[in-house]
Formats: C-alpha cells, structure tokens, sequence
C-alpha cells in the first residue's frame, strides 16, 4: 500500500493551512511547500520500529512477564556488550541505542534543553492544551489510543507519563546512555511496540489503507513535531521570544530523542522549514476529528476535575476553566468547536495575563545576560519539576513496561 494525500483538497485542511495554525506556521517558516514533495515521504506511513517489534516478540510475548522486564530494565541500567548471551534483537536495539550518530551535536541539544526549561509551566500549559488537545483533531494519528483502550484507563495517568517523559529527556545532559531519560526512552519505544504488535494481534478492524501501520513512523514523527514545531509555535503565542540557536536547539534535540526511539533519522526535521513540509504534507492523510477525537478532548478536560492535586471541588472547576480558556486562545475555533469543547464567559483573561507575564519576566531576566538568562533556566526548572512531583505523587503507580 502507498499513502495518498487524500484530504489535501478538504474543507478541515484548507482551513487549518490557509486561515488558521497552519497558516502562522508557513508564515513564520517563511515557506511555501510543494505537494509533490508528498511522494518523498509517504512509505512511511507504512514503515515502523522492526527492531523495537522484534525485541517484544522474543521477551514480553515469549517469557513470563517479571523475567521480560527485568531484562530489559538491566540494560536499559547498563551497558550492553557484542559477547552478551540475549537475543540478538535485544542486543542490536541496546547497541544501536548506546551509539551515538556523528551528527549528533551535545552542545546544540543542551540550548535547546535550557530552553524548553527557562519556559517552565508556559511549556506544561502548551503541552497540554495546544500540542497534546489540537493533536485530537487527526483522527487517525489517535485510533492506535483507541484501540488499546486508553479512553478506559483515563487521562490523569496519560498525562503523568507524557509530562514525566517529557521533563527528563529536555534537561540539559540528560540522554546519556543508561541515564534516567535513556531509561524512559527506552520504555517508551517499547511501548509502542508492544501496543503496535497487540494491535495488529487482535484487531481485525484496523484500516491500514486510511490509518497506515498502528504507530507507524510518519505518524511518529508528526508526534515529534509536536514536540518542536507546534511547541514553538505555541510559547510565541504566550508572548516567549525564542532565539534563532534556541529554535536549531530544539530540533535537534527533538531528532536525537526520536533516533533513540527508533525513528530514521534523516526524516527527522532539523529546521522549523522542514518541519513544517513534514507537518503539511502528513496532515493531509488524517480527516477531521470525529467522535473518538471529542472522547478524548472530553477525557482530557474531565482529568482536572478527578485529579486530586487540588483538594477542593471549586479548585479543579476554576483549574478546567483556566484550561478551557487556554484551549480556545490557542487552537483555531473551528478545532474548539468540533472537539466541542465548552467556551468559558471569561476565556481571554487568562491568556492575556500570562503574556504580560512573560513579557515582564523576559525584561526583568535579560535574555541577553548569561548569568540573568541562567536563573530563568533554573527557575523554569524548578517550576516543572515540582508539577511532575504532584503528578508522581497523586497518580495511580501501575506503570509496566
């Protein structure tokens, strides 16, 4: 099978390209991208992380499940060495991982590293209510969460697995083979190999010639974008200047992790130019979100009101409706409106206070000055760290591999 760009002539897709979010990325990108381009791409739509796959078949699918993880836990902990009685897909997948491509620049992923710190919980609002909420408008990027029954465990836990990975693979030296994020890495990928090979076990309804291989690498790298790209975008519209080096940094910081996570890395964008090609072209595979998108939109919001960082029932009311007013800021009306999510009387105040608040802060923290610039980093840190710990702490602990 080959991928089409069949929505490439939609209402959802012009809007989105022409009017909306789209529009702002191909103006800041100063881009213009050809549809041709689309054929460069599409096998892989139907291409994924073999290795990753193999790995899960020859240990969680054949030995009991503690022997499995324990395993995989040792050299995730540990390195692996050529002479290592394993199976050989677990050596190839740890030796791959531990070596590191000459492209890889350190230097360059610890600029982009500071960066996603000094934006502290402007970052987490962005993740949350921009990257994560507008990616439930692609509605087959989402069916691999459907069909492993992630509506049904709920959001709070999600949320806790996504915010604890993203925290420890963007510090600074933090993807150090065998180091905590490698770890998380690590179960990360197979993860998504493990949900990849069930899926394509038990379900006789997978649409592959719409929906493409379950989280396959096209759709993999769209995630990741979101994590660069879309990210960008959006702290620009909470008022966070980002510097030219900064923007370089947190692409190819974005490329490195996704190497690690087994995507091929001379797909992965490198620049907001070619991110934006890769975005616009993949979204012209996904429809419109449909039903299952409005579940998971719905699920998202509900999360504020079950989880129990805040004790009070007024406190999570007020903290849904702050997200709610963030939703409609930052993701075009049209998405909002077929998400359904509710607009709240007030939803402009919240937004506007924290620009102005990021545009005092960047006054008072000279972005210029290294030692200034420094302290916002630490202090963006210390902020994110401390949303993870609530998140630790008030999540259920039934996290497998």
């Amino acid at each position: 099978m080959v991928a089409e760009p069949t929505f490439i002539q939609s209402q959802h897709f012009k809007n989105f390209w022409e009017k909306g979010n789209g529009k702002q990325l191909l103006d800041w990108a100063e881009y213009r991208v050809d549809v041709e381009k689309f054929k460069k791409y599409a096998h892989l739509y139907y291409e994924v992380d073999d290795l990753g796959d193999e790995v899960v078949k020859e240990t969680y699918l054949k030995l009991p499940y503690h022997e499995a993880s324990s395993l995989i836990e040792k050299y995730s902990r540990s390195k692996i060495s050529g002479d290592d009685n394993v199976p050989e897909s677990v050596k190839k997948l740890f030796l791959q991982m531990q070596e590191t491509p000459a492209w890889f620049n350190e230097d360059l992923a610890n600029i982009g590293a500071r960066f996603c710190m000094r934006s502290g919980t402007n970052a987490l609002i962005i993740l949350r209510d921009f990257t994560l909420m507008g990616g439930y408008d692609f509605a087959y990027l989402n069916k691999p969460l459907i069909f492993t029954g992630a509506l049904k465990k709920g959001a709070v836990k999600r949320l806790k697995d996504t915010l604890e990975f993203w925290v420890n693979v963007t510090r600074e030296n933090a993807l150090k083979t065998n180091s905590e994020a490698y770890q998380l890495i690590v179960r990360t990928r197979l993860m998504h190999s493990y949900a990849r090979v069930k899926i394509k076990e038990k379900t006789e309804n997978w649409d592959y010639k719409n929906w493409g291989e379950p989280i396959n690498s096209w759709d993999m790298i769209a995630t990741y974008t979101g994590f660069s790209l879309v990210f960008m975008q959006g702290l620009k519209k909470l008022g966070v200047k980002i510097s030219e080096q900064e923007e370089l940094g947190v692409f190819h910081l974005w490329k490195y992790i996704g190497y690690l996570l087994g995507i091929p890395p001379e797909f992965l964008p490198e620049n907001k130019r070619q991110a934006v090609e890769h975005l616009y072209l993949w979204s012209s595979t996904q429809n419109k979100g449909d039903e299952d998108s409005i579940h998971l939109a719905k699920a998202l919001l509900d999360e504020n009101l079950e989880n129990t960082i805040y004790k009070y029932p007024f406190q999570r009311k007020l903290l849904l409706n702050l997200h709610q007013s963030m939703n409609w800021f930052l993701i075009d009306k049209e998405i909002n409106e077929r998400l359904s999510i509710p607009k709240v009387s007030v939803s402009a105040i919240f937004p506007k206070i924290v620009v102005q608040t990021n545009k005092i802060s960047q006054k008072i923290f000279d972005l210029n000055n290294p030692e200034k610039y420094q302290k916002l980093v630490e202090l963006g840190n210390k902020q994110q760290m401390q949303v993870l710990r609530d998140y630790i702490k008030h999540t259920p602990k039934d996290f497998h591999y």
